[in-house]
């Protein structure tokens, strides 16, 4: 990629960068009026001037629309989560603007060369990032990546003047001057980096700082021209369309996994009592081990409505200590939420290692009642699919464990525990209407779950459909399988 280098007047530069900050205050706004997020990051060598060029790039903008974050090396509570977690936190709301001061590509930069990510793991880190970036950009995201440069000899005369100065030579460490004689593999690292991490949706653009003024000018009119592409694709939208479509993938000969599944299986009582204590007490034993080699656990809990979820999440978190375990409840996401990408408020969930994190009801929203109900369009859900595998494989990367339960009743159970509970003083408040209108649904519920599971069943995140007619049945078998899960991985 070309470095380019601006040669107009100094008078015309400033007259020119003067209308940029008018445009680039213009474009904020109408930016915010069509609830477009924007996220600028900026990369580049020490001393390369990256938190100048985001000074004089906020001049144009209103305080109340951005954020800045500068980013330094991971806390304790990064640590122990997937490298972009803090990023993914960070995101922001459809009509802010996010400000990185480096980002992600420490990875892929500093950690390579300092030896931290090899050159066998590095190709884990371009695909989860570009997997990143893609999900966020599909989603409507602008991507705005700028990575700036200057010559060994100009990081060198910027680092002297630096230290010269009383007031300034703090910012020059010992640290610096040694990554300066790492010039040369910086360099290379960075060209390594941008290669592959350079598409269409978000492009790289490098920019020689050798001069900070010709730099503003560059920085100014690239993202004025990437917010002005943004705003006109906004206006020229189509409407989304909001069918489920639940004849879109061809169905297999053989039966469904729902199916085939024998709902008459039972547990003896007695020995219900018996193996769920055990179960219980082994699974304490696991909690500590997890918390020893911090693995984090990620157990999903999903199912027909009255199926049983919350009376198997109670039996299996009955013995393990409270400090190291969450159950998440998910419901309808509220408006904050639904100003990120759907998958952001998970994000913000994902358990620290050594932890437990049990969700009750999750992200397959995306696919089944999204779906169904017409809260996302149809490309939306559709993507999903992808969207979540490419998730839960990045949340395995970084060790986690992670299984998923599909809680199966027959729709007869179901009517039968839905008039239990009508009738039920003291459960009439487990029942709504909703739960009526859902259950005239039960056809197409069942496709849109027959191909959840068909779609995101994963050696690394396998589905577990759960036998759950017989509730002392569904909670053993939900114990059984997470204790031989941890079993296996400890």
């Amino acid at each position: 990629m070309p470095v380019t280098q601006q040669t107009a007047s100094e008078s015309d530069v400033k007259h020119q960068l003067s209308l940029l900050h008018e445009e680039l205050g213009s474009l904020q706004r109408q930016a915010r009026q069509l609830k477009i997020p924007v996220i600028i990051l900026f990369e580049g060598a020490d001393g390369a001037g990256k938190g100048t060029l985001i000074n004089k790039l906020l001049m144009s903008l209103d305080p109340r629309g951005f954020k800045v974050y500068a980013m330094h090396s991971p806390n304790d509570e990064a640590i122990f989560r997937p490298f972009l977690w803090r990023f993914w936190i960070k995101t922001p709301e459809r009509n802010k603007i996010t400000i990185f001061d480096r980002s992600w590509y420490r990875h892929l930069l500093d950690d390579r060369v300092k030896g931290d990510v090899s050159s066998e793991e590095a190709p884990r880190y371009f695909t989860e990032i570009n997997d990143f970036e893609r999900q966020l950009t599909t989603d409507g995201v602008v991507l705005i990546k700028i990575y700036l440069s200057i010559s060994k000899k100009k990081q060198s005369s910027r680092f002297e003047k630096l230290a010269n100065n009383p007031a300034t030579s703090w910012r020059v460490s010992k640290k610096d001057w040694k990554r300066h004689k790492q010039y040369d593999e910086y360099s290379a690292m960075a060209d390594e980096m941008i290669f592959p991490t350079h598409t269409e949706k978000s492009p790289w653009a490098k920019i020689d700082s050798s001069s900070i003024k010709s730099a503003t000018f560059e920085v100014l009119q690239l993202v004025r021209g990437r917010l002005t592409s943004a705003i006109n694709e906004k206006l020229a939208e189509k409407p989304a369309t909001m069918t489920p479509d639940l004849n879109w993938r061809a169905k297999k000969d053989n039966p469904s996994r729902l199916d085939q599944v024998d709902l008459s299986l039972t547990v003896d009582t007695e020995e219900y009592h018996v193996r769920r204590k055990q179960l219980q007490q082994r699974l304490h034993e696991l909690e500590h081990q997890l918390y020893v080699t911090r693995r984090p656990v990620i157990l999903v809990f999903e199912g027909w409505d009255a199926a049983g979820k919350g009376g198997a999440i109670r039996r299996l978190v009955k013995g393990l200590d409270p400090r190291g375990y969450e159950v998440i409840p998910i419901a309808a996401p509220n408006d904050f939420e639904l100003s990120h990408h759907y998958m952001w408020r998970f994000w913000n969930q994902y358990p620290k290692g050594g932890h437990i994190a049990i969700y009750d009801r999750s992200w397959y929203g995306r696919v089944t009642v999204e779906r169904l109900e017409g809260f996302c369009s149809e490309d939306e859900w559709k993507r999903g699919f992808e969207e979540i595998n490419e998730t839960e494989k990045h949340w395995h990367n970084c060790g986690a464990i992670i299984l998923k339960f599909w809680i199966h009743i027959s729709n007869e159970e179901q009517l039968r525990r839905f008039e239990a509970r009508k009738n039920t003083t003291h459960k009439q408040w487990k029942i709504s209407k909703e739960d009526w209108r859902n259950r005239e649904k039960w056809d197409a519920y069942k496709v849109a779950i027959d191909d959840m599971i068909d779609l995101t069943d994963k050696p690394t995140a396998p589905w577990i459909v759960v036998e759950g007619n017989n509730k002392p049945y569904a909670r053993i078998k939900v114990l059984e399988t997470t204790v031989k899960a941890l079993e296996s991985v400890l």
